[in-house]
């Protein structure tokens, strides 16, 4: 059966591995000049193992017929393509081949995938004019790209290092696969976010992987860990507890470097894309020494990095149970250290006769005073653990704030002449409000812990109090305005404590409210802290300046004021 530029034209598809042999015999028989081939890295196979065709184009050769091949030349058929090139002619080398089609100086085939040592079950045919020139484009344009096949086979056997930017996606696949194929002493895997190790592993890449860490091989994962991976990581934790796996942060790239000597970098353009080849954008493989450290380095960077922040997590959450722990323990006996005091106070007091007596008495006061201090600084250390953990709760209620700071301040004024500082002064405590109706004050009502707005009042006022004794002694003013807000806003309240104290010291203003910022040769700098924490959970707002006129500073805080409507 012969096919002349007489024959009809016509397109067709052949089905049977013995029809397609036929074809293929045919085709290379009625070449008159030249044949040209286009084929993916597992053709080479087929021509050098099917003997009909091998005898047939050895005999094409021997008859002047110029042969010429593109595929793409791996290490899995470098053999094969050397043998290739004694049979026929010349070949070249293009990464990434996936078309397979044969021309002739009249036709056209095209034969489908097929299983090793087995011809394809069927086969594209044309002799259609305009098809075959077109095909013939095709192949001049891949031609004129590739390397010669000597080239590649040189850098192969020498392992020559190479570069490639890959932008065909299952090509990139495929290279991925076959670096987890090859684990044998080490690999490194950084996954850009969390789904990226679900796509990896519909890959087959985990499995891979798994079998190396099982065979002695050393393997590293950093990947933002979520609920999204989560069975991926149980398996590999049950099949492979050897494989290390940090949490880490989300990226744009991910990067593979296996063994020290190879490296994949792929740019993630799909985060949520379910499947690996829809998920990126080009990728970067190479086996140059220099690329492959610098990918390395950067990869134990971050491995540090994460192992570091992971342990400093780790050692942070344990410092704040052993503080939570100790703060409660501490409470414990101080309860009873007080209630005792000022038991045995009750009972001095009132014998005062005699000076051994009266030494009693300036002893317990001076033990009360101290387990009162140790008591509160327990609390400020119990509200900070609550604070840093997110587990502050606030018990609101509906009072007037009125009422609550009048009474604080009542209480206060009571203790002014206990709380005296060696060489302090006299310190005067008066509150006031600008709300009045007949000479009354007006109910500023809120809706808020009553527990913890007092005690941001009691802080402002014991630190008002302490600075003012420190200077010899002034005026304490507490007093309470209203802000209205604009564009429809509710009102406010705004708390006002202002002394006329020493000021805050300029080198401390600016971290005014953290914690452990203090001056104080007393007190640890946590009250602020908490102050702000409590006012910013009620939804409000607290600062602080240096009084313009006179000595001292003001603070400032607001709370939400409670619709009478509401009310």
């Amino acid at each position: 059966m012969s096919y002349s530029d007489s024959s009809p034209q016509r397109t067709e598809v052949m089905y049977g591995g013995n029809k397609v042999i036929e074809q293929v015999l045919h085709f290379v028989s009625n070449a008159r000049k030249k044949i040209d081939a286009c084929v993916d890295h597992t053709r080479p196979l087929l021509a050098t193992e099917i003997e009909p065709l091998k005898n047939s184009l050895v005999y094409a050769k021997e008859r002047g017929i110029c042969l010429s091949y593109v595929t793409e030349i791996t290490n899995d058929n470098v053999s094969c393509c050397k043998e290739l090139t004694k049979m026929t002619g010349e070949i070249r080398h293009l990464d990434g081949i996936k078309g397979n089609f044969y021309i002739s100086d009249t036709e056209y085939i095209a034969p489908a995938t097929f299983e090793r040592g087995k011809p394809a079950s069927q086969m594209i045919y044309s002799n259609v004019k305009e098809i075959v020139n077109h095909q013939q484009y095709l192949f001049d344009t891949l031609w004129n790209k590739a390397i010669p096949a000597e080239q590649k086979i040189k850098e192969l056997e020498e392992g020559v290092s190479e570069f490639e930017v890959i932008t065909y996606h299952e090509r990139a696949s495929q290279v991925l696969i076959d670096l987890a194929k090859s684990v044998k002493k080490e690999a490194l895997f950084f996954l850009p976010n969390d789904k990226a190790m679900v796509r990896v592993d519909r890959l087959g890449v985990i499995d891979h992987i798994i079998d190396a860490s099982q065979n002695g091989a050393t393997i590293k994962i950093i990947c933002p860990l979520s609920e999204e991976n989560s069975k991926v990581v149980k398996r590999i934790s049950e099949r492979a507890p050897h494989i290390a796996i940090l949490n880490g942060n989300k990226s744009l790239y991910g990067m593979y470097i296996i063994d020290g000597e190879r490296c994949f970098r792929a740019e993630l353009k799909h985060p949520k894309a379910e499947k690996f080849p829809d998920a990126i954008g080009f990728s970067v493989y190479s086996n140059r020494r220099n690329t492959v450290d610098f990918f390395k380095s950067v990869f134990e960077l971050l491995w540090n990095e994460r192992k570091l922040n992971e342990e400093l997590l780790m050692t942070d959450k344990m410092q704040k149970e052993f503080i939570n722990v100790a703060a409660h323990e501490l409470r414990t006996p101080i309860v009873p250290i007080l209630g005792l005091s000022e038991i045995l106070r009750s009972r001095t007091i009132k014998d005062t006769s005699s000076s051994r007596k009266k030494q009693d008495l300036e002893m317990l006061d001076i033990v009360i005073r101290n387990a009162g201090r140790l008591s509160r600084l327990t609390e400020d250390i119990l509200d900070i653990t609550k604070i840093e953990s997110q587990s502050l709760r606030l018990k609101k209620e509906l009072f007037d704030l009125n009422d609550a700071i009048f009474i604080t301040v009542e209480e206060f004024k009571g203790q002014i002449d206990t709380t005296a500082t060696p060489g302090g002064g006299n310190v005067k405590l008066l509150f006031e409000t600008v709300d009045t109706i007949n000479n009354n004050k007006k109910p500023v009502f809120v809706e808020a812990d009553k527990y913890r707005v007092i005690q941001v009042v009691s802080n402002l006022i014991s630190n008002a109090i302490k600075f003012s004794k420190e200077v010899g002694g002034g005026t304490v003013n507490v007093s309470i305005e209203r802000e209205k807000r604009g564009g429809g806003g509710e009102d406010h309240a705004i708390v006002i404590v202002r002394d006329t104290g020493k000021g805050i010291d300029p080198e401390i203003f600016p971290k005014l409210f953290t914690k452990f910022v203090t001056k104080s040769y007393q007190g640890t700098g946590l009250g602020l802290f908490i102050s702000k924490s409590i006012v910013e959970a009620h939804g409000g707002k607290i600062w602080a300046e240096n009084n313009i006129q006179g000595k001292g500073a003001t603070f400032y805080f607001t709370l939400p004021i409670l619709d009478s409507e509401k009310r």
